[in-house]
């Protein structure tokens, strides 16, 4: 049975959707009526994913891509679009921290940031702001979002996290010039930055930096869930055509910076 909700009838693209925030914000659409394109590298777990959703009464597509890679990224989009029909709402979510001191970083480290957080990112916007305008013109809503998620990191640079901060501050920099570009053709274009979020965004650094990020992080009470998260996507994306939330700043109550 087809699932009514405010996104019914529409279709959405989201990456890193194999984990974490990506998950949350595909059930969290999902559940407002949206099919919905499963984009990550991890192609077992989007798998399962999108079977879970088919069977609540949407069409869930996984498609199994890096988006790092720019073709990848394209030809992702086209077969998301291509098999849903149209796209009316995009949500960069793939990222990766690889924190650390600069002088004794690995240069790899910051390559993948740039790649994945930046590169990825404007390939996928590029690649889908046409069904994005398109979707805009027609029914059902005549309107279409494009949510970037960042961080708190793209406000406020700390010792130890230069390169992911650089990265962070570009993608605000991009939404931001591109929301001037597109919102005069109902294309909204908005930023998520999250704090302290419980994913496993640090397990993916170097152990002593692990340490380092959990003794900063200690003080917090209760981090948010990834779930929050997807809930204040949701919440952006089913606002009435003549509202645009552009960012969203989102912590855990405990936590100061």
């Amino acid at each position: 049975m087809a699932v009514e909700g405010k996104l019914s009838g529409t279709a959405a693209v989201v990456t890193g959707a194999s984990s974490g925030i990506g998950e949350a914000t595909a059930r969290g659409l999902a559940a407002q009526g949206a099919d919905v394109a499963l984009l990550a590298r991890r192609g077992d777990r989007i798998e399962a994913l999108a079977a879970e959703l088919s069977e609540g009464g949407v069409r869930a597509l996984p498609i199994a891509a890096d988006v790092s890679d720019r073709e990848q990224a394209e030809r992702a989009v086209a077969r998301a679009a291509e098999e849903l029909g149209r796209l009316d709402t995009v949500v960069n979510n793939a990222g990766v921290m690889l924190l650390g001191a600069i002088q004794q970083a690995p240069v790899e480290e910051w390559e993948q940031m740039v790649e994945v957080n930046l590169l990825g990112l404007l390939y996928v916007s590029k690649a889908a702001l046409p069904h994005l305008l398109s979707a805009a013109e027609s029914e059902p809503r005549r309107v279409a979002d494009l949510v970037n998620v960042s961080s708190v990191a793209g406000r406020v640079a700390r010792l130890g996290s230069g390169v992911y901060n650089a990265t962070k501050h570009g993608v605000g920099a991009f939404s931001e010039s591109l929301r001037q570009e597109v919102t005069g053709r109902h294309v909204r274009v908005s930023l998520i930055e999250p704090g302290a979020v419980a994913t496993e965004l640090v397990s993916h650094n170097r152990p002593e930096v692990q340490e380092r990020i959990e003794a900063r992080l200690g003080d917090i009470d209760q981090r948010l869930a990834a779930a929050d998260i997807a809930d204040a996507i949701s919440y952006v994306v089913t606002r009435d055509r003549h509202i645009a939330i552009n960012e969203v700043l989102i912590r855990p109550t405990g936590q100061t910076g």
